[in-house]
């Protein structure tokens, strides 16, 4: 059974960077394309980044482009999500998440593409 778990959240001040990890289990991270979401309060949750199967490929929502960057390292079977110049509006649960199979150089953007989850970590940007 795969497993997703995310780590790497926390309180950061505006301006500053998180890494968010995401560990692959049951399976390599080579198997899938993955995405990372979030869900502020009172908001559903939206697309964030994702990577393709490949590894080569990615994709952003427009507000995190030039600051967020999605990572994979096959060897480690996990996913990673660098982000920088945080702003209290990236505030939000960030979940994993990980599309089963899926064409190489294809990256998901919808939330309904992607078969598993993980529980989520919470990224709190203080002003």
């Amino acid at each position: 059974q795969v497993q997703l778990v995310e780590s790497g959240g926390g309180l950061v001040q505006a301006g500053g960077s998180l890494r968010l990890s995401c560990a692959v289990s049951g399976r390599t991270v080579s198997s899938y394309g993955m995405g990372w979401f979030r869900q502020a309060p009172g908001k559903e949750r939206e697309f964030v980044a994702a990577i393709s199967r490949g590894g080569r490929n990615t994709l952003y929502t427009d507000s995190v482009n030039g600051r967020f960057t999605i990572s994979k390292d096959n060897a480690k079977s996990t996913v990673y999500l660098q982000m920088n110049s945080l702003n209290p509006e990236d505030t939000a649960v960030y979940y994993c998440a990980a599309v089963d199979g899926g064409a190489y150089y294809y990256t998901a953007r919808k939330h309904s593409e992607y078969d598993y989850w993980g529980q989520g970590t919470q990224v709190t940007v203080s002003s």
